[in-house]
């Protein structure tokens, strides 16, 4: 007799609410097996691959590529026991924030799943992908679930409808997921219904109704012809969106500029990239730019520190976990360079070089992206010459760096050509005060300018 299981989307990052289905890898009629990727996910952060927690066949996918899905919620049903023997008399179906066999869980990543397995996403992990592909491959293979669940924990059979969820914000009302995609599709809060079907089920009738009446009436929108186009505000976007708003209207911005004359850091990378023990290394004005920012902050912690309201405190940190702000084809992301203060030159280039590659394939994992320290922002790569940047929330200054260009600077009351760049730094007011501010900012130029100062710091 089939025993079916229904996997509940897992929280992949402290505060996950919701995610949206990319792309899955398995259809119904599909057999998979523990810990096989099934499906591509797109929370806040980044895009997330989920693996499989049991043994089976697919029977049924309840959410379609593009849909948003709250955690909690099912997203695939799965047979663990195709054409097995008859199965227990089945007992009211578990809530699916647990494992769905009767152990309470949360659905978050490290908790246990049915099988005795604990639970793993890939993306959170490994950085890189050959590392993701090695972690997956060193993985011990579980027995399906079927075989080891407990005599205790009953099989919950197919149910009619999606069983209510605790998820985020409240309760999540009972309904097929055709009528949830109707209701969202339509602007219907389901939560505002009361199900007309069994057990309080809402119908598709329910949600047709509700459209009828004026109080629920959706939004309507007039089509002026095909010169607009409008995009779900969602993921990346959504998640970058609140973030700036928050560090806006939170933290007292301030910004200060300055103009640098880096033809010796120009010169010293020249000399370095013929180097022996340089070849190979993608050595950029960027990984110049983070020696001189972790050297700087060494001189001056505020820009390092936390302003922590809830606690009253100022949080300073005896390590750098360097943010950089990068452009991928799912918006802004900052990943992080962990103890960037204890990488050398050739070090820093290699993990920014890394962190560019993966950032770019959309493979950032959450935990990459979290409890930054500092960032900085390279708009230079875009021409760019300087701008104010906002603060990422938790974080005390931002520095932007600017396009390097040939410009007549005077030296030694000579105008010559030399290669000049921008330098631009916001931050927390409440934090840094104008005089720190200005000597971490002096302290970048002054390295960038004159490398060899490093060696004092």
């Amino acid at each position: 007799m089939p025993q079916y299981k229904q996997f509940p989307l897992p929280d992949t990052a402290e505060g996950l609410t919701e995610a949206e289905i990319l792309t899955w890898h398995v259809k119904p009629g599909d057999a998979v097996t523990v810990n096989q990727i099934i499906v591509e996910i797109e929370t806040a952060k980044a895009a997330v691959e989920l693996p499989c927690p049991w043994a089976g066949v697919v029977t049924e996918l309840h959410a379609s590529p593009g849909q948003t899905v709250e955690v909690g919620v099912p997203i695939i049903t799965i047979d663990t026991d195709p054409g097995g023997a008859a199965a227990p008399e089945p007992a009211p179906a578990a809530s699916v924030s647990g494992d769905l066999n009767g152990t309470p869980s949360s659905g978050k990543i490290g908790e246990e799943m049915p099988g005795g397995r604990i639970a793993t996403l890939v993306g959170y992990g490994p950085k890189s992908g050959a590392a993701k592909r090695r972690a997956r491959k060193d993985s011990a293979p579980v027995a399906p679930a079927a075989a080891v669940a407990a005599p205790a924990a009953p099989v919950v059979a197919a149910p009619v409808a999606p069983e209510p969820v605790a998820a985020p914000g409240g309760y999540v009302p009972l309904a097929k997921p055709p009528v949830r995609k109707l209701a969202k599709d339509l602007g219907v809060d389901l939560r505002a219904l009361t199900g007309s079907g069994p057990d309080g089920v809402i119908t598709r009738q329910d949600v047709e109704q509700a459209v009828a009446a004026p109080a629920a009436a959706a939004p309507s929108f007039v089509d002026n012809g095909t010169r607009e186009r409008r995009v779900p505000i969602k993921g990346v976007r959504k998640a970058t969106a609140q973030a700036m708003v928050d560090s806006a209207f939170t933290a007292p911005h301030v910004t200060e500029f300055l103009t640098v004359d880096v033809t010796p850091m120009m010169e010293l990378r020249a000399r370095l990239k013929n180097a022996p023990e340089f070849r190979g290394v993608k050595l950029t004005p960027l990984a110049f730019c983070a020696k001189a920012v972790v050297l700087a902050a060494k001189r001056t912690p505020d820009v390092n520190a936390t302003w922590d309201a809830a606690a009253g405190e100022i949080v300073y940190k005896d390590y750098v976990h360097l943010g950089i702000a990068a452009a991928t084809p799912r918006g802004l992301v900052v990943p992080k360079v962990r103890d960037a203060d204890r990488m050398s030159l050739k070090e820093l280039a290699g993990a920014l070089d890394e962190l560019a590659s993966v950032a770019r394939e959309g493979k950032t994992s959450p935990a990459d992206m979290m409890n930054g320290t500092i960032t900085i922002t390279n708009v230079g790569v875009f021409g760019v010459d300087t701008g104010t940047p906002i603060l990422n929330p938790g974080e005390s200054a931002i520095l932007a760096l600017g396009a390097i260009r040939d410009m007549p600077w005077v030296v030694d009351g000579q105008i010559v050509v030399r290669k000049i760049c921008q330098l631009a730094l916001s931050f927390d007011h409440r934090v840094v005060d104008g005089q720190q501010g200005s000597q971490f900012l002096a302290d970048v130029g002054a390295l960038l300018a004159d490398p060899g100062l490093a060696i004092t710091y």
